[in-house]
C-alpha cells in the first residue's frame, strides 16, 4: 500500500485547542493501525502543526483519514496537505 503523508498547519494562537483535544489525537493515530510516523511542527517549542505519515489504499482514504482526525474535528487546522509519499531513506 502507498504511504501518504499529512501535513497540517494550525490556526493561529489555537495552542489551547491542540492542547485540549491532543489525548484523542493521539489515541486516534494508536489505535487506527495506519499511522507510520508522525509528530509536531514546532516554533520555539510551541506546537504549530503536525505530520502523519500514513499507509492507506488511495488518496480517498487518506482524506477520510484526515476527516476523522480530532484535531480536523476541532476545527484546529488553517490548512491540511495530503501527498503521496515515498520512502527512500531510513
Amino acid at each position: 500500500m502507498p504511504l501518504f503523508t499529512l501535513i497540517c498547519t494550525d490556526k493561529a494562537d489555537h495552542e489551547d485547542l491542540r492542547k485540549a483535544t491532543r489525548e484523542e489525537h493521539l489515541a486516534y493515530l494508536n489505535t487506527t493501525g495506519v499511522c507510520v510516523m508522525a509528530g509536531p511542527f514546532l516554533d520555539n517549542g510551541t506546537m504549530t502543526g503536525s505530520m502523519v505519515v500514513i499507509e492507506v489504499a488511495d488518496k480517498a482514504a487518506a482524506e477520510a483519514f484526515a476527516e476523522g482526525d480530532p484535531y480536523a474535528k476541532a476545527g484546529l487546522f488553517a490548512k491540511v496537505r495530503i501527498e503521496e509519499w515515498k520512502k527512500v531513506i531510513g
